[in-house]
């Protein structure tokens, strides 16, 4: 075999072994491992911004006290900022969320499985609700139970697991 075959027939293997590995790295990409899935936090929070990555939509957000008059702080006085992931932003688009639709100041109510590392961040667990302009929901309730919400995706809110 000439040094040109040679050379010829590394690239063509560099090539399939490059391939090959691509599958691999999607699959890893899904994986869910890193949420806790034995756990389900709800929360009704305010949006501070949304990334819409094609792979996984993310909605950040403070969440409101329990009276639902504010949103909670940290000991700097600053909001304490949680994210949720969800699917892909076309995905998310068929259930209504988007960047248009989830604007900052929006309150919506989501269920998610924390990561276990502790972050501030979860994967969306069932439906999303958001409540109309301005109208927070009483006391210890969540946009589900305001009048005029409105529901993105199938079912009720996920019910919080301790």
């Amino acid at each position: 075999m000439n040094t040109q075959t040679r050379s010829a027939s590394r690239r063509i293997v560099a090539a399939i072994a490059a391939l090959a590995a691509v599958p691999a790295v999607v699959v890893a990409h899904h994986s869910f491992s890193l949420y806790n899935n034995e756990v389900t936090k709800v929360f009704t929070g305010v949006v501070t911004r949304v990334n819409p990555d094609a792979n996984h939509l993310q909605i950040f957000f403070a969440p409101m006290n329990a009276e639902r008059t504010n949103v909670e702080r940290g000991p700097d006085g600053k909001p304490i900022i949680w994210a949720v992931e969800m699917a892909g932003s076309a995905q998310a688009a068929t259930q209504g969320v988007s960047v248009n639709n989830f604007p900052a100041g929006t309150i919506f109510s989501v269920g998610m499985h924390p990561l276990r590392s502790g972050e501030l961040a979860g994967a969306r667990e069932g439906n999303l609700f958001k409540c109309p302009a301005k109208k927070p929901p009483t006391a210890g309730k969540h946009c589900d139970a305001v009048e005029g919400n409105t529901k993105h995706g199938e079912g009720a809110l996920a019910p919080a697991k301790p």
